[in-house]
Parts: structure tokens; C-alpha cells; sequence
């Protein structure tokens, strides 16, 4: 068997004879070891010593042409599944394994259907798709039907995503206690309530955020482009649950817990459009009506922003937002009397 020595600081190995044994107190932390003063040895690092370390390499350069951001990021619930037909299929299967019902697979599919007649009205010939999934089977499942929709050509590829994963409920689920758990959740409040074992809307927030990031340097770096392609007719596909697709959306776009509360699940097999606009930015409003984006939640304000973002630019703030800015402080109403 071989034997593996490691030296935790290079300038302090020494080597020392088998046939003479040292004790601890034998040798000084500056002395030899024949007792002897050891000579100070300093090295000044060379200008461009930070380049040995790749995590301090920037992934993207000041001169880096960045590739084009994805025309589209599309989320997607999963279908119908067992478990929203008969909740007490969690007491007996656990959930990431509880798959898709018939219609929920034909769901799916319709949506992958809907989502190819989507692109098609872009009238571009090089379109592609890009998947991010969820690991559980449902999810899983719904990615198989959708994309039969898509051609071998226009899949550029696929990823599993466990931070995309439903919300944790505490492992196989007891149907009186959950029903119990879930009225509790409504008067606590849907975000910050932590089921026993499992999450809350807020935990799963902190993992989106992870994710989010991921994603926007998988966008920055171009990940999901094949190599030497700088394709702007990309379509980014996220097949997840609900409430994780709910939580996305309220950290991309920094919505408020109390905005967040307000909105509406999507139906199985239902998505929801993030489409780039005219200044680079997603805004949910380049392809969802006021009306339908109502439906799902948003308040005024909420559109407000999302007509902001359709002609923004990455990077920029919106110092005007309604959510975020001045208008949250009432003390100002004193002042405006004043004045």
C-alpha cells in the first residue's frame, strides 16, 4: 500500500532520519534540527499570483462579450398526479415518487405543444430549447411527454435540478395531521410556516436563490449553448411544482412576502412566460395580458414594475417602483404637507 505524506506548509518540511528519533521539545519552531538557527527565508508573491486559484478567476471578464440572454424562460408545472387526485397516495408513496396520472401526461404533452406554437410565431428558423427539471417522477414525467413536441434538433439539452424540488412536507404524509397542518399554515401565514420535518415557503426561497444564481451564470456564460454558438432565439424550459415556481418568480422579480401571499397556484400542466424585452430584461407582461396576470396575482403595482421591465435593461434599478422604493415610507406625507 502506498503511503501518502502531506506537508501543510512547504517552507517548514524537513526530513528526518529513521534511525534518530526526536522528541517534541528537541526542536524550535526556528531552529534546525541540529539546534541551529534557521536562516528567514520571505518570498514576495509575483503580481499575478491570484491566477493560480481558479475560483478568484472571474467567470466573465470586463472585455468578455457576453452571449445573448435567452429569448424566453418558461416555467412549468408538472401534470396532473396522483397525489393531487387522492392526497392519501403520500401516505403510502413517498412523494418524489408519485407520478403522473393519464390525463396528466396529457397534459404535458399539450403543453409542449402549446409551448412549440409559441416559438414558431417568433418565425425564426434556428430556435432551440433548454430544460431545467425538477427530480422528482412527476416532473420527471411531465418533461418526457412535453417534449415530445421538439425534435432531436431543437432540444439543445436538459439538466436535473434538485433546488427546484417540491416543497418538503415532512417525508410520508399522515391525511388528518396535513389537513390539520395546512388550515395552521393559513393562519400563520402560507410563507413562513415550516410543516414538522419538512419546509417552509421561506426555506425553499433559499434554495431558489441558489438556483437563481446558477441560472443567471449558466445565462451570463452561455452554458446551455452548443460550443462556437451564440444563438438569441433560445428558449429556457423550468418543469417544477407550485409553490417552487411561485417562489422563483417572487425572488427574480423581489416581490414582497405579502405579495407572494397573494398569488394564485398554476394549474397542472399550465406555464408561465418570462419573455426578454426591448431593453433585455424578463417581463411577464410581453406575453400574459394585464387580465391574466391579475388572475394569477399580481397586484397594480406588481404590473406597474412589469411594464418597466419590459423596457429596462440588465443592471438597471427602478427607483420608482412602487414595491421597493420611496412609497413605502408614510413619514414622507408629512413632509409633502409642509412643503
Amino acid at each position: 500500500m502506498a503511503t501518502f505524506y502531506l506537508a501543510f506548509n512547504p517552507c517548514s518540511f524537513f526530513s528526518v532520519s529513521h534511525q534518530k528519533r526526536l522528541s517534541s521539545n528537541s526542536i524550535q519552531c526556528c531552529q534546525d534540527t541540529s539546534g541551529q538557527p534557521r536562516p528567514r527565508v520571505t518570498h514576495e508573491p509575483p503580481d499575478d499570483w491570484l491566477t493560480s486559484f481558479p475560483e478568484k478567476k472571474p467567470i466573465i471578464s470586463s472585455s468578455t462579450v457576453l452571449p445573448p440572454r435567452p429569448r424566453r424562460i418558461i416555467l412549468v408545472r408538472h401534470g396532473e398526479s396522483e397525489g393531487n387526485v387522492n392526497e392519501t397516495v403520500y401516505t403510502q408513496v413517498a412523494d418524489p415518487k408519485i407520478k403522473l396520472t393519464e390525463k396528466g401526461m396529457a397534459q404535458a404533452e399539450e403543453c409542449g405543444k402549446n409551448i412549440r406554437k409559441m416559438i414558431e410565431r417568433d418565425y425564426v428558423d434556428d430556435w432551440k430549447v433548454y430544460f431545467y427539471v425538477s427530480p422528482y417522477r412527476r416532473t420527471l414525467e411531465t418533461l418526457r411527454c412535453l417534449a415530445r413536441a421538439f425534435t432531436r434538433q431543437r432540444i439543445a439539452g436538459w439538466r436535473e435540478e434538485p433546488r427546484l424540488r417540491e416543497q418538503d412536507f415532512g417525508n410520508f404524509q399522515d391525511r388528518e395531521k396535513m389537513r390539520i397542518e395546512k388550515a395552521t399554515r393559513v393562519l400563520y401565514g402560507r410563507f413562513f410556516y415550516r410543516f414538522p420535518n419538512g419546509e417552509s415557503a421561506a426555506d425553499v426561497y433559499d434554495r431558489i436563490t441558489g438556483f437563481r444564481e446558477t441560472l443567471r451564470a449558466d445565462i451570463d456564460i452561455g452554458r446551455f449553448q452548443p460550443p462556437g454558438e451564440r444563438n438569441p432565439n433560445m428558449n429556457l424550459v423550468i418543469v417544477s411544482h407550485g409553490l417552487t415556481l411561485r417562489v422563483f418568480l417572487m425572488r427574480w422579480y423581489k416581490w414582497t412576502v405579502e405579495q407572494f401571499e397573494r398569488l394564485n397556484n398554476l394549474g397542472n400542466g399550465d406555464m408561465i412566460v418570462m419573455e426578454k424585452g426591448y431593453g433585455g430584461r424578463y417581463s411577464l407582461l410581453m406575453h400574459h395580458t394585464e387580465e391574466e396576470l391579475r388572475n394569477f396575482g399580481l397586484t397594480e403595482e406588481m404590473l406597474i414594475d412589469q411594464e418597466w421591465q419590459k423596457i429596462a435593461k440588465p443592471g438597471e434599478l427602478n427607483y420608482d417602483c412602487l414595491n421597493t422604493g420611496p412609497s413605502f415610507f408614510t413619514h414622507f406625507k408629512d413632509e409633502d404637507k409642509e412643503m
